[in-house]
């Protein structure tokens, strides 16, 4: 809002576009350095002048009423008329389509993420793609894309040839039916343990899988009971979670689709015999080859990637294709980009990796292999718990106190993940993530309650906060702590536009930090329920907007914002 500003009015003395200045702009990171700054170096060499003395003559050359402008050194430093620009912040920061993008206009992104393994249990190591998945799938949407999001369920694959062996040995029908995914997951446990020293289960285990694949009547049953049973149990973490998909698909789903594809490549020239497999060389690339078809005749993850891809830019008719999985994958999706050039489709450039960081528990790597998992369930029982206990001590007439308990819990949990650069290794802490100082989801939580307790307290009409504004600005001085959080919720478009450009929801999780954290600092120096009424329509105005620019970016990121704490 005041970038743009500042560059229309550079835009009348330089030779540049309003959007070319704009990229040049920066914010001072003192007051006392201007509100915006343009940086002179660019022009230098163009004018064979000094940075310095273009500065000094294009700040001489700038009169507007808005503006009071400045040379410092290289720079332009420009100071906005609080009063008026504090009148057409909060006019736009009320209008119903603000913070709309449309960047996203007319394009369609499938959005792959989540997508945990049939037969074992979600745990804490599953957070990061859904919750990073289901933002991303919010701030595309906010930006003007037209999302769809797919659970590509891991529901197929040799590894059901080892759960089926496993159950086949040492399966306990009444267990199973007592807690499915546990014994589900002793079984998976159990057969590594024990095919270190048992040769015979490895090749059971694939002749399990090839009777799968042929459809063995006995296999299908099998196979599906475990689906099912899986799925019981993801539904109820992603309720919990507050996550929906458009479309779940696990890789079974294309399994009649990865003939075409062999038969695509085997056209192309493209697939070779290697050690009785079939493979897409790659060393051109710098990769290994890409296995298509094992010697046994199944096939394998590149095989369903590829058949994937095809099917969401074919039928689904995506535009771009997000595949928001862990970095340990990058060589795979390396792989199948590689093969889709190799094809010659042009739509290759837009099927992009979103790798994140590995997730640990208290500096523990999780292994569904070894059975080294922390259930996500038990996880955010603990939190919600926790949650619930302060609340106890803290609020104990609290009228919803579970339902509040659960929202900040949860809360807690998605942004205390959300707040991480998704490329760095999360070493999860419960403790931490409940706190409600810092950078933590409670903390943003109990800043909008605040909020809410103050705009109950003022008992005016929304309409009562917005009458006169204008006139009432005029007499007004607009103090640091509120021009500071003014022009921080007029950024919220430019922060959005870099969420979705690095497709980084940690972007926004800072922005809302920011928001919370000067807000309370406003809070703290103004007497915000005090003054004349044009005062206070004004500063209620700004506590009103400061509410809904928290609340619109927590429901971005997948967090609920309870009025009352």
């Amino acid at each position: 809002m005041l970038t743009t500003k500042v560059a229309q009015i550079l835009d009348l003395h330089l030779n540049l576009t309003v959007e070319e200045i704009e990229n040049y702009l920066e914010h001072p990171p003192r007051p006392e350095m201007g509100d915006i700054a343009f940086p002179c170096f660019t022009l230098a060499k163009h004018l064979k002048k000094s940075p310095a003395v273009i500065a000094a003559e294009l700040a001489a050359s700038i009169q507007h009423p808005e503006v009071t402008v400045q040379a410092a050194g290289p720079y332009v430093n420009f100071f906005f008329n609080r009063s008026l620009a504090t009148e057409a912040i909060l006019t736009q920061l009320n209008h119903p389509d603000y913070g709309k993008l449309s960047i996203g206009e007319g394009k369609k992104v499938v959005i792959d993420m989540s997508s945990p393994n049939i037969a074992k249990p979600f745990g804490v190591g599953h957070l990061r793609s859904t919750v990073i998945g289901a933002a991303l799938y919010r701030m595309y949407k906010a930006a003007g894309y037209n999302t769809v999001n797919v659970n590509h369920l891991g529901d197929w694959g040799t590894q059901f040839g080892k759960q089926i062996t496993a159950y086949k040995r040492w399966g306990d029908d009444v267990k199973l039916a007592e807690e499915p995914i546990r014994e589900s997951l002793r079984l998976y446990v159990k057969f590594h343990d024990e095919e270190e020293n048992d040769p015979t289960l490895g090749p059971e285990a694939r002749e399990w899988f090839r009777k799968l694949e042929q459809g063995d009547e006995e296999a299908v049953r099998l196979w599906t009971y475990f689906v099912e049973i899986s799925m019981q149990e993801f539904e109820r973490m992603y309720k919990r979670l507050g996550v929906d998909f458009d479309h779940v698909l696990g890789e079974s789903f294309y399994i009649d689709k990865t003939e075409g594809i062999v038969t695509k490549l085997k056209q192309s020239g493209l697939l070779i015999e290697s050690d009785e497999a079939l493979v897409v060389p790659l060393e051109e690339e710098g990769m290994p080859p890409c296995l298509i078809i094992k010697k046994d005749g199944t096939t394998i993850y590149p095989t369903r990637d590829l058949a994937t891809a095809f099917y969401r830019r074919e039928e689904m008719g995506a535009d771009e294709i997000l595949y928001v999985v862990g970095a340990e994958q990058k060589l795979h999706f390396q792989q199948v980009f590689a093969v889709l050039n190799k094809l010659g489709e042009p739509w290759a450039k837009d099927c992009i990796h979103v790798p994140f960081g590995l997730m640990k528990f208290e500096g523990r790597k999780m292994s569904t292999r070894r059975g080294k998992v922390v259930f996500l369930e038990e996880v955010l029982d603990e939190a919600v718990q926790r949650a619930r206990e302060i609340i106890k001590l803290k609020n104990p007439n609290l009228p919803n106190a579970e339902e509040v308990a659960e929202q900040v819990g949860i809360g807690a949990i998605v942004f205390g993940d959300l707040k991480n650069h998704r490329l760095n290794e999360v070493d999860f802490s419960l403790e931490e993530a409940l706190s409600f100082e810092g950078e933590t989801g409670p903390y943003v939580q109990y800043s909008y309650a605040r909020i809410q307790s103050l705009l109950t307290k003022a008992e005016l009409t929304i309409s009562d906060r917005n009458t006169d504004l204008g006139d009432a600005l005029n007499e007004i001085t607009i103090s640091d702590s509120a021009w500071s959080l003014l022009k921080h919720l007029s950024r919220y478009p430019e922060y959005l536009k870099k969420a979705v450009r690095l497709k980084e929801p940690s972007v926004l999780a800072k922005y809302v930090i920011d928001a919370a954290q000067l807000f309370n600092r406003f809070y703290h120096h103004e007497r915000i329920l005090d003054g004349e009424p044009g005062e206070l329509s004004y500063k209620l105005s700004l506590v009103k907007v400061t509410g809904e620019s928290i609340q619109n970016i927590m429901t971005l990121l997948g967090v609920k914002t309870p009025d009352r704490m």
